[in-house]
């Protein structure tokens, strides 16, 4: 049996974790994390335990791992988060977890991930940090097949936005029709582009003007415009805490719902390590829908802490960094 849960404790959390996990020896059956529960008969010894009473969340110590049960909510949009807490953002998360945040913030602790710092806005924009976890995801298909992903293969850069290239003059030759995708905004000095952009469509508009400015900026809408999936990786941020001023109680800020995010938030347990609005009009990335199962799919979420020797280096970081940034902006120069 793993290490006893009671030793599973958020260090600045009360004692009240206690009267939250069930007890180890209650735990010893917990079958295959990503059947479900089912009812079929499940195995012995599988060297997980649930830390909470719904079973939703297991420890893998030996494994060096936490799995989270989990269902899809949302397949289509815009994304907050990959994954929030039940009843909370579900309009904006592929999966929802029932489950309490601070929970899964201490499971990570006990398998000895490192915990950051979140996201900073102020005076200026400092990224969040901390170890990378890497996530995955299983699932049973329709089909009955296992599959196992990496989560940002279910989430890609938003191609349903607007895309921005500074021209200060619209090209003598260009002509654009009134129902077209592409646009000019004389008064902002700038060509737009929203949405997706198939090659058929990228050689129409190349064909409409000779303008050297004009021709690399619908390249650059093209390549914009492909479905990519996220390239940012997760860190242990860790959220916070607020104090109830009447009480003196202090309440974890994830328990909002700010699980495992996608758009920056100072609340979120887990967070991208790159600059990713949270701003309904230009949120960076969107659910890929032909790659997502059918909503109330379960599906297992398995953090893995990353070990330093297998980070990502400083070179590849500052790369990763200016790609994202010129995603986020959405706009360039010609």
């Amino acid at each position: 049996m793993s290490t006893p849960i009671r030793r599973v404790v958020f260090p600045l959390l009360p004692a009240v974790l206690f009267g939250l996990v069930r007890p180890p020896q209650l735990t010893a059956d917990v079958g295959d994390p990503v059947a479900g529960r089912s009812g079929a008969k499940r195995p012995q010894n599988t060297g997980l335990v649930p830390l909470n009473p719904q079973e939703t969340v297991l420890i893998d110590v030996k494994g060096k791992r936490v799995l989270i049960r989990s269902k899809v909510v949302f397949r289509s949009g815009t994304l907050e988060m990959l994954a929030c807490l039940k009843h909370t953002k579900e309009h904006e998360s592929i999966l929802s977890v029932d489950a309490q945040a601070f929970v899964i913030h201490s499971a990570l602790l006990r398998i000895g991930a490192k915990q950051g710092k979140p996201v900073r806005f102020t005076p200026e924009y400092a990224p969040p940090h901390g170890q990378h976890i890497d996530v995955f995801l299983t699932w049973t298909g329709v089909d009955g097949r296992r599959h196992r992903v990496r989560a940002q293969e279910w989430v890609r850069y938003s191609i349903h936005r607007y895309h921005a290239v500074l021209m200060k003059h619209k090209p003598a030759d260009l002509t654009i029709p009134k129902d077209e995708e592409l646009r000019y905004a004389e008064s902002r000095g700038e060509l737009l582009w929203y949405g997706p952009m198939n090659a058929e469509k990228r050689d129409q508009l190349l064909a409409r003007s000779n303008s050297a400015a004009y021709r690399k900026a619908i390249r650059w809408f093209f390549e914009q415009a492909q479905s990519r999936p996220m390239s940012a990786r997760w860190v242990f941020a860790g959220s916070g805490f607020r104090t109830d001023e009447d009480t003196g109680k202090q309440y974890y800020w994830a328990e909002g719902g700010d699980l495992i995010c996608v758009a920056n938030f100072p609340s979120a347990t887990l967070d991208i390590a790159a600059e990713s609005s949270a701003t309904g009009d230009a949120l960076l990335f969107e659910a890929w829908q032909e790659r997502i199962p059918p909503v109330d799919t379960e599906v297992m979420i398995e953090l893995i802490p990353v070990s330093e020797k297998n980070s990502t280096t400083d070179n590849d970081k500052r790369g990763q960094a200016t790609q994202d940034t010129a995603a986020r902006s959405g706009r360039t120069e010609s």
